[in-house]
């Protein structure tokens, strides 16, 4: 048995959190991807759901580097600065006809606030016949999360439904 890293401790947490939702019906999970990768000894954890009857689909995706684990099993390597895991959100949309996209940053802009990176990314396949647009937004945190913010990520599954519900509304 190994003692857990802050990577594995926040994955259980969000994990069931996203879990119990699914359960109780409040969300579908459509994907879920758990990946070590051996040559930069790097953690990669990301699961995908949407609201039951709704196609526009969340994804949360959490990541710990080497430097994030040499932080907690080295004393003396910036324990403080470094124990803890990057977070980011996306949220996809696929739709045929151009949507109001500063709306959508808006929507994110109300729920995640002012200090979180926003982008907005729009694929268009022309040669599709089906004309169909991808539009991804991406929340990213301008800090590291640590265990300190457990409950933090808890709560940030609600805002990432809420963020499903006002897209489904609005656009």
């Amino acid at each position: 048995m190994f003692d857990p890293t802050a990577f594995d401790n926040m994955k259980v947490v969000i994990e069931g959190a996203l879990y119990d939702k699914d359960i109780s019906g409040e969300i579908v999970i459509t994907d879920r991807n758990d990946f070590l990768n051996m040559a930069k000894m790097s953690r990669l954890f990301e699961v995908m759901f949407r609201l039951p009857n709704s196609s526009v689909e969340a994804q949360f995706k959490m990541e710990s580097r080497l430097d994030n684990l040499a932080a907690e099993l080295l004393p003396s390597f910036q324990a403080e600065q470094l124990a803890g895991c990057y977070v980011k959100l996306s949220f996809f949309l696929q739709h045929e006809r151009k949507i109001d996209y500063q709306l959508a940053k808006n929507i994110l802009v109300d729920i995640w606030g002012p200090t979180r990176i926003i982008t907005v990314s729009v694929v268009n396949h022309p040669l599709d016949l089906q004309n169909k647009i991808s539009t991804v937004l991406k929340v990213k945190f301008d800090r590291m999360i640590t265990e300190d913010q457990l409950e933090d990520l808890v709560e940030m599954t609600e805002f990432m439904i809420t963020t499903l519900m006002k897209l489904s509304e609005k656009l």
